[in-house]
């Protein structure tokens, strides 16, 4: 085929739309565009806050949001006003929010409903969509280049054995692979190191984000209204902070972004938020209401200067995948469309022109370099690496107001990130030990509950998809030192420390020791027999980012498994 792509999500989905457009222009009727999605429908591994910049989606589909068009994306809301506040334990004190952050013009959507809407346009367009395939692994021509992907073999037991059902993975070939897999995504980490493609980039640093969806008294709604918290409840060396967006008929969207550099291995993202959910201000909105879905995914906050080399032999990274989320803006959905439309439009391009060899889309990364894209991440590059100085959060509030207000992106300097997130974390008896209150089931909610939310669930005889060479050998080197980070970074209560006299560290290893059994009479989480399982994981790869040794990785299970995301 022409064009193969890896994954359905905004980038993905914007570049195949765009590609077709071409071939329809060009009277090109037999371009082929295939993409593959992981989840097993378009949206269901889908998650943001979000609020959306519509300058990309005008541009790809001018009439997405016209009463004319009956194919029109219909869960919009408009966004009416701003407000940024600083929590304390008691006060929330208004602060001027940074004019990135102004949402005139911009909408509050479901991601994964808009995601949803954008692949049955891009079904209407011609893309050929393949949901619930699974690729796993990059195929590689004679000469290196990049000759498209594989996905997983399905039928195959958690021994490794082949089941009755058992079926060879399928190679997918291409002139070109455009991998748009969002954050950490487990090809792009096989083709960056392939290609060294960091060797000139800043390592990447991330964020935890984690989200719940209410519905709440029409009397305390407020539609539109865009919300932005900082501080409380976390800690001042710790950068994040929480939203509230008033969407819908009557739902909120709540939610709070850990970055993944924090040091102290007793801090839990998940606890952190529920704690947050307490103060006052997000209390007063949340009391009366109902919690209707739950969700969790890293996002990039390396932002201009972590971004990888972009092209490759046979191939190329696009949205989230390539780092573009600009953090201070809080949005990414714009510039992951728009990398997808520019590298659709220098694909289409070389793809008309004779080669010989593999095809190089230099096109596309000096196309980048003069979008918005590259303007805007440029401008605001030295804000999140400012919130490293000694005056923790202050510092990074007072240098990223001057950055905002007065130089605007024109410094002459570029801040460094320190390194990687899991180089950040520091041992458990070198910090003070957290400690998280109850969930009360009405504001808060223990983690089992939350993860019944978001419709998670994988085969039960596959193989583990969270891949660690030694279970013994990780709990020898990590529990002495870090006392069980894994429960506590994780947002889905997947790893678990077990007392075993047998072990050396007096402890056992776990991934998810319970077999978690949903019930469609009685949708709460229960807990089992313990065996090792990795059946509640939300596919967030928080795991493979900040675990400090280094030996989680994630691949992807099963075609279709995973989360279930519908309104996140």
């Amino acid at each position: 085929m022409s064009m193969l792509q890896q994954r359905g999500g905004p980038a993905g989905l914007s570049a195949g739309i765009r590609l077709k457009q071409l071939a329809k222009e060009a009277g090109n009727e037999d371009f082929r565009v295939l993409l593959l999605e992981k989840a097993g429908e378009i949206g269901g591994h889908i998650l943001s806050g979000a609020v959306i910049e519509p300058s990309a989606v005008e541009e790809l589909l001018p009439d997405w949001l016209s009463d004319d068009n009956p194919r029109r994306f219909d869960a919009a809301t408009a966004a009416t006003g701003d407000k940024m506040r600083f929590l304390t334990a008691r006060l929330a004190i208004p602060m001027p929010a940074p004019p990135q952050m102004n949402n005139d013009g911009n909408y509050i959507v479901s991601l994964s409903q808009f995601t949803r809407w954008l692949g049955e346009r891009a079904e209407d367009a011609g893309v050929e969509i393949y949901p619930g395939f699974a690729a796993s692994e990059v195929v590689y021509k004679s000469d290196g280049s990049v000759a498209g992907v594989a996905t997983n073999d399905v039928g195959v037991a958690r021994d490794g054995t082949a089941k009755p059902t058992f079926q060879r993975g399928m190679e997918f070939h291409a002139r070109v692979t455009l991998f748009a897999e969002g954050c950490h995504g487990s090809l792009a980490k096989q083709v960056i190191k392939t290609f060294d493609l960091r060797k000139e980039s800043q390592p990447q640093t991330y964020g935890l984000g984690i989200k719940e969806v209410w519905e709440i008294p029409p009397e305390k709604f407020r539609k539109g209204q865009v919300v932005h918290t900082m501080g409380y409840p976390l800690p001042a060396d710790v950068y994040g902070g929480g939203w509230m967006y008033h969407f819908g008929d009557n739902l909120v969207s709540v939610g709070l972004v850990v970055g993944l550099d924090y040091a102290n291995p007793w801090l839990s993202p998940y606890g952190e938020f529920q704690e947050m959910k307490h103060h006052a201000w997000y209390r007063s909105v949340l009391e009366g209401g109902k919690c209707i879905a739950y969700g969790a995914r890293a996002l990039n906050e390396g932002g201009f200067q972590s971004i990888p080399k972009l092209i490759f032999p046979g191939g190329a990274l696009l949205g989230d995948t390539a780092g573009f989320l600009n953090v201070p803006k809080i949005k990414g959905t714009h510039t992951a469309m728009r990398s997808g439309m520019l590298a659709a439009e220098a694909a289409f391009a070389a793809l008309a022109q004779p080669h010989d060899g593999p095809i190089l889309l230099s096109g596309y990364e000096r196309s980048l370099q003069s979008s918005s894209i590259w303007a805007e991440l440029k401008e605001v590059r030295n804000m999140r690496p400012s919130f490293h100085s000694p005056l923790k959060i202050y510092g990074g509030i007072l240098y990223s107001g001057l950055e905002a207000f007065v130089l605007r992106g024109k410094a002459p300097w570029t801040l460094r990130h320190p390194g990687p997130d899991y180089l950040a974390t520091k041992r458990a008896d070198e910090c003070r030990k957290l400690e998280y209150a109850k969930s009360d089931g009405k504001i808060s909610f223990d983690i089992l509950t939350s993860v019944s939310r978001t419709g998670t669930n994988h085969e039960e005889d596959q193989p583990v998809h969270l891949q660690v060479p030694d279970l013994d050998e990780h709990a020898r080197l990590e529990w002495p030192r870090y006392q069980g980070i894994e429960n506590r970074f994780c947002p889905a209560a997947v790893y678990e420390y077990v007392e075993d006299a047998s072990k050396d560290v007096g402890v056992r290893f776990q991934i998810n020791a319970q077999k978690f059994v949903f019930s469609p009479l009685h949708p709460v989480m229960c807990a089992l027999t313990p065996r090792v399982r990795s059946r509640s994981c939300i596919h967030c790869k928080t795991c493979d980012i900040k675990d400090p040794a280094q030996s989680i990785t994630w691949t992807t299970p099963t075609g279709g498994d995973g989360p279930k995301y519908s309104i996140t």
